[in-house]
This record gives C-alpha cells, structure tokens and sequence, in this order.
C-alpha cells in the first residue's frame, strides 16, 4: 500500500513553469530520498505534500486522502520537519518535552530522549544555547515521540557536522525499520541520503529524471572515464548518452549501458582514446552525472 500517492502534479508560479504532470508513489515502510537542484520544485512538492500550497493541477493523497482536506486521524499519522525547526527556545531540554507531550495522547518519550543522548545534552540545556545542528535534532526528536506512522523531513541534517550525522542517520534508519515508519525526506547532503534512503526520486527542471530503488539506480547508472587521443574530438550526443562532460581530452560518459556498448559506439564513431575505465560512483557523484554540473 501507499503512503504517498501524487498524481499528475502541475504547478507554476505566474509564468514560470516549476513541473508538469509529475507522478510519484512512496509504499508504505520505505525511506523515499527527494533530490534536485535549487529550483527544481523540492520545497514546493513538500508545500503540497503538506496541504501549505494548492497545486495548478493533479492532487496528492496520503493514505488515501487528498492532502488539501486532511481528517484530523490522518493528520495525526504525519511528522513534519522544515527549515527554521523550533520556537520556545526559552525552554530547555526537559521542559520543551514535557510541554509538547500533553498536546499528544500517544506521547512517547523514548524516542526523543535516545537521540538527546546521543547528541550529549543535558536536560536543562536551553534551546537557546543550541546550535542550529542541535535545535534540528531536538525538533525531529519531539516529532518521534508523537510516533507518526509517516515523516516527511526537509533537509533534516541541516548544521550537524559528519560525525554527528552520521551518528543521526543511522539512528534515523534504524527506528523507521523497526517501527515500520515510512519516511520522505530531502537534503542538500547527498551523503546522507546514500546511507538512509530505500528509493531515490531525482527531479530536474519540470521532470523526473530517475525514480527507482537506490540499489538498482547505483547498479545501472555508470559513468566511463575516457582520455580522447586528439583533444579537439568531439564524441557526439547518442541513444547511450545520458550525459557527457568533456574538459580538454578528458570525457565524462554517463550511461545506463554496458562497458562494451559504449566501446562500440565510440569504435563505430572512429573516436580514438588512449584511456577508458569505469569509475565507482557515489551517490552525489551520480547525481551530478545525471543532472550536469551546471
């Protein structure tokens, strides 16, 4: 079953065009990672996401329900963090949590007080004396405890530096799995996303250019490393081609074809090379292939 369901999305601001008749499922117990470029539509996918803005055309639904006209059940299912993450920073550790839990009947604090361990704050540490990586921590932590079946983060790691993420996600990861939590995130971290996510959607601008298992993304997607023979060869745009960065005699080739397909083409193409290696790509490195560099 989903979780998520948007179809058809359209929406623009005045003339400018954010996306057309986007589609997208996230299956329930899944972490679905969210990336693209400033301008892509992140913030506004996660706005209607969200009932905060209506789209030009197409709905979404989470559990079955448009998200323009939540019922107050549904809306108790969902956790939702976005930039700027908490007020009340007059309040210190302790105090914040008691206050938000009488707002909820299924309150549990375990959550929040396992990941205010692991960041190493006290309990009458003031918001205000946080960081901005700390706050984002404290803020999802009280969302935990409202233990919401859906989560929907939006550049959840902000401020943390690496050791702290990485101590985050996976504690992150964990919980969903063993809570059966579906989560739909975004960051501008790609890193983080690589150790988290089940299933990647990577948006350009106004369409969907991979969405997919990440496992099955990272083993499809390939990029050859080619050194050209005569600098000034051109390698010509192909039905291999997903993209291609040339600087001087030194090629970028991204593909979801095989070695020998691209060995091929360049052979029929009579582009001689001296060098040609695939390389092992992260997750932001294929990101990057897929979308370009600019």
């Amino acid at each position: 079953m989903n979780a998520i369901e948007c179809r058809n999305l359209t929406h623009c601001y005045g003339k400018k065009m954010v996306y057309e008749n986007l589609s997208f499922n996230v299956e329930e117990g899944t972490i679905l990672g969210l990336l693209g470029k400033n301008g892509t539509g992140k913030s506004t996918t996660i706005n209607i996401l969200n009932g905060f803005l209506q789209p030009k055309e197409g709905e979404c639904l989470i559990y079955g329900e448009n998200t323009q006209n939540l019922s107050p059940k549904t809306k108790r299912r969902i956790g939702f963090l976005i930039e700027g993450h908490i007020q009340y920073t007059f309040m210190n550790i302790h105090q914040i949590e008691k206050f938000y839990s009488g707002f909820y009947p299924a309150w549990n604090n375990k959550p929040y007080w396992d990941l205010m361990s692991k960041l190493k704050v006290t309990p009458k540490q003031k918001i205000s004396t946080m960081s901005c990586g700390q706050r984002s921590q404290v803020a999802l932590g009280l969302i935990l405890a409202q233990d919401p079946d859906l989560l929907i983060l939006d550049d959840f790691s902000m401020g943390l530096d690496p050791g702290y993420r990485r101590l985050f996600i996976d504690y992150l990861r964990e919980y969903a799995k063993a809570e059966n939590k579906t989560i739909f995130v975004t960051s501008h971290i790609i890193q983080d996303m690589e150790r988290l996510i089940d299933d990647v959607l990577i948006m350009d601008y106004g369409r969907i250019l991979a969405q997919q298992p990440l496992s099955s993304f990272m083993n499809r997607f390939r990029q050859f490393n080619i050194t050209l023979k005569v600098e000034e060869a051109v390698i010509p745009q192909n039905d291999l081609s997903v993209n291609i960065e040339k600087v001087k005699d030194k090629v970028e080739f991204y593909t979801y074809n095989e070695e020998s397909e691209v060995r091929s083409f360049l052979n029929s193409s009579n582009i001689e090379y001296t060098f040609f290696e695939e390389k092992k790509m992260t997750l932001e490195d294929a990101f990057i292939g897929l979308t370009s560099k600019y």
